[in-house]
C-alpha cells in the first residue's frame, strides 16, 4: 500500500470517527433503509422472469394481477426508505460541515498573531467554505455510494448466479478491467483540486482586498489594473476546474465502453441459448436486466475515488488548519490570584529580545525597563525601532525570544491568558470595528457595564455628539469596519471602548493619530482623566502628547538609547532633539502657508 493510500484510509478513519461515528444511530438506519433500497433493485430484475414467461408466454392469468401489486407494493417501500435514508444521510453531511466549521474556527481563532500574520484571509475563508463544503460532498458521496451501490451491486450479481452461474462469471471479469485507470484517474484529480482550492483563496483574498479598498482604486484609476489582477485568478480557477472535468469526465466513456463490450457478448451468448432452448426468455431477460442494472452502481462505484481524492485534498488542507498548535501555551496552574489589583503591581521588562518565528534579524536586544504603577511612560523611536513590538508583547500577543515580563513579580506566562488580557486596554492607530452597533463596538470584550457606564464613556471619549446625530442613536449600524464613520469618530469608538472596559493598565499606539486638533485636545483632557488613577505605556509620533509624560524612553534599532523627561532629554538625547526639531519645524511650515 502506497503512501497516498495510507494517508487516504488515515483521514477517513479520522472523519469517521470525530464526525461521522457520534451520530451512529441514524447511520445504522440509513443503512438499513440502504439495504432496503438495493434489494428493491434486485427483486424488480429478478420479477422480468414471471413477467415474461408466465404472463407474456404462459398466460397465468392469476399473475398478471400478483406481480403488478408486489412492482407497486416494492415500489413503495423503496420509496419510503430513500427518503429516510436521504433526510438522515443529508443531517450527517450537513452537520459534518457545521462541526468541522466550528472546530476550525476555534483552532484559528486560538493560534498565535504569528499565523495570522502568515495567511491571508481569503485562504481562511476558502477553507471555511470551498474546502469543508468539498470534503463534506465526498464524505457523504462516499458513504451513500460504498453501502446503497454495493449492496445494489451484490444483490444484482446474486440474481445473476441464480439464473446463468457461467454467464455471470463472464460479466464478472469486465469489472475488475477498469479499476487501474480509474485509480489513476484520481490521484490526478487529487492535485488537480489542491491547485483549485490553493486558486479559490487567492481569489477570495483579492476580492475582498479589492471591495475593501474600493475608494484607493477609483481615486488612483486602477479599475482596470485590479480587473486583469482578478481576471488573471479567475482564468487560473477556470483552468484548472476544466482540467479536473477532462479528467473526471474520462471515466463515465470508459466505463461505458467496457460495459458495451460485456453487454454485447452478453446478449451474444445468452440469445445462442434462448434460441437453442437451453433457457428461457424470462430468464435470459432477467439475467440482462440485472447486469445492465449492475453497470449503474459500479459506475457510482467506479468514479467514487475520484471523487474520494477530490475530498481528501480538501481534507488535507482543512486539518492543517485543525491541527494548528498555538505556539504560546496557556499556564495550567495560573496564580492571578496571587495579583491584587488595588496593590502597586509594577510591570518588569528584563532583559527582552525578539524575534518573529521564522527570521533571523532580531526586532529588540536586550530590552530593560521598569514601569511603576501609576506611571505614564513615553515610547519614542523612529519609524520601525520596535515600539510596537514592544507594547504588543505586554499582553502577551507574542512571546519574546529571550527574557521575561512580570507583573507584580510574576511571569507573564503564569497568568492565564484571560487575565492579562483584561488588566490591559489596548487602543491602536489601526481600528477594527465591527459591522454591527455603535453600542456593541463600544462594548466589545466587556461583559460587566451599566447603562450609566456606557454613557459615562461615551461623554468621556467625545462620542455623543455624533451618535445622537443617528437616526437609530447606540442602535445605528455602523457598517463594514465603521465605514458610516470618520476616521476620527472611529478613534472616538475605540478610546471609549478602553473607558468602558477599565482595565489598571492602558497602551496607547498612536490613540489620537486620527483626530483634528479640535477634538484632539478633547480627547487628550480625557484620557488624562483616566490615566491619572492607571498606568499607561504611550506610543506617540506627536512629541506634544508625550511631553507631560513621568518618563520617555527612547528606542532605536530595537534598543533602549535613552530614558528621561522631556525637558532633559530635549537636551542629552540627539534622537529626541532630532525628532523634536523635525516635527515642530513641519508645524511652523504649515502655520507659515496658512
Amino acid at each position: 500500500m502506497n503512501v497516498k493510500n495510507k494517508n487516504t484510509i488515515r483521514l477517513l478513519k479520522r472523519l469517521f470517527a470525530n464526525y461521522v461515528r457520534k451520530h451512529h444511530s441514524k447511520l445504522i438506519i440509513s443503512i438499513f433503509c440502504m439495504i432496503v433500497v438495493a434489494g428493491a433493485t434486485a427483486l424488480n430484475a429478478w420479477m422480468m422472469q414471471p413477467v415474461l414467461d408466465e404472463i407474456f408466454i404462459n398466460k397465468n392469468k392469476t399473475l398478471i394481477v400478483f406481480i403488478p401489486i408486489a412492482v407497486i407494493t416494492i415500489a413503495i417501500f423503496k420509496g419510503i426508505a430513500s427518503y429516510i435514508q436521504s433526510i438522515f444521510m443529508s443531517f450527517i453531511g450537513y452537520r459534518l460541515v457545521a462541526d468541522i466549521q466550528n472546530q476550525m474556527f476555534r483552532a484559528a481563532i486560538r493560534c498565535d498573531l504569528s499565523f495570522h500574520n502568515e495567511i491571508n484571509s481569503g485562504t481562511m475563508v476558502s477553507r471555511f467554505i470551498a474546502d469543508v463544503g468539498a470534503l463534506s460532498r465526498g464524505v457523504h458521496n462516499v458513504i451513500i455510494n460504498i453501502i446503497k451501490d454495493s449492496f445494489t451491486f451484490v444483490f444484482l450479481i446474486g440474481v445473476m448466479f441464480y439464473h446463468d452461474i457461467k454467464l455471470a462469471f463472464l460479466a464478472l471479469f469486465v469489472f475488475p478491467v477498469a479499476i487501474y485507470p480509474i485509480r489513476r484517474i484520481g490521484k490526478r484529480l487529487r492535485k488537480i483540486s489542491k491547485s483549485t482550492q490553493v486558486g479559490f483563496g487567492m481569489l477570495t483574498s483579492k476580492l475582498s482586498e479589492s471591495f475593501s479598498a474600493i475608494k484607493t482604486i477609483k481615486a488612483f484609476g486602477s479599475e482596470n489594473f485590479e480587473s486583469k489582477r482578478i481576471d488573471k485568478e479567475i482564468i487560473n480557477i477556470f483552468n484548472l476546474t476544466y482540467k479536473s472535468t477532462k479528467v473526471n469526465s474520462i471515466a463515465r466513456p470508459l466505463m461505458e465502453i467496457i460495459s458495451g463490450c460485456a453487454i454485447g457478448a452478453i446478449i451474444f451468448i445468452g440469445g445462442s441459448q434462448v434460441i437453442q432452448g437451453q433457457t428461457t426468455p424470462g430468464t435470459f431477460f432477467s439475467f440482462l436486466t440485472a447486469l445492465l442494472m449492475a453497470y449503474q452502481p459500479v459506475k457510482s462505484l467506479a468514479s467514487l475515488n475520484a471523487t474520494l481524492q477530490i475530498a481528501m485534498a480538501s481534507a488535507e488542507r482543512v486539518f492543517e488548519i485543525l491541527d494548528k498548535k498555538p505556539l504560546m501555551k496557556e499556564t495550567k496552574h495560573p496564580k492571578d490570584n496571587m495579583i491584587d489589583l488595588k496593590e502597586k503591581n509594577n510591570i518588569n521588562i528584563s532583559k527582552i529580545s525578539f524575534k518573529y518565528p521564522n527570521s533571523t534579524k532580531l526586532i529588540l536586544k536586550n530590552i530593560n525597563l521598569e514601569i511603576y504603577n501609576g506611571e505614564r511612560v513615553a515610547l519614542v523611536g523612529y519609524s520601525g525601532a520596535g515600539k510596537t513590538t514592544l507594547l504588543n508583547l505586554l499582553p502577551r500577543f507574542f512571546d519574546p525570544y529571550k527574557g521575561k515580563i512580570e507583573i507584580g513579580g510574576i511571569d507573564v506566562k503564569n497568568l492565564s491568558f484571560n487575565f492579562i488580557r483584561n488588566y490591559f486596554s489596548l487602543v491602536s492607530q489601526d481600528i477594527v470595528l465591527f459591522d454591527e452597533t455603535i453600542k456593541y463596538n463600544i462594548c466589545y470584550g466587556s461583559s460587566k457595564y451599566s447603562k450609566a457606564d456606557l454613557q459615562n464613556a461615551c461623554k468621556k471619549s467625545h462620542c455623543t455628539e455624533f451618535i445622537k446625530k443617528f437616526p437609530k442613536g447606540f442602535n445605528e449600524i455602523i457598517g463594514e469596519n465603521g465605514s458610516k464613520l470618520s476616521g476620527g469618530q472611529k478613534q472616538r469608538v475605540a478610546i471609549a471602548r478602553a473607558f468602558i472596559r477599565n482595565s489598571p493598565f492602558l497602551l496607547l499606539d498612536e490613540a489620537t493619530s486620527s483626530l483634528d486638533s479640535r477634538s484632539e485636545k478633547k480627547i487628550h483632557d480625557s484620557l488624562d482623566k483616566l490615566i491619572s488613577n492607571k498606568t499607561a505605556l504611550i506610543i506617540a509620533h506627536r512629541l506634544s502628547t508625550v511631553i507631560d509624560a513621568d518618563r520617555i524612553v527612547i528606542i532605536n534599532n530595537g534598543e533602549v538609547v535613552d530614558i528621561g523627561k522631556h525637558s532633559t532629554l530635549i537636551k542629552t538625547s540627539k534622537i529626541y532633539k532630532h525628532l523634536h526639531e523635525l516635527q515642530f519645524k513641519t508645524k511652523n511650515e504649515k502655520n507659515l502657508k496658512t
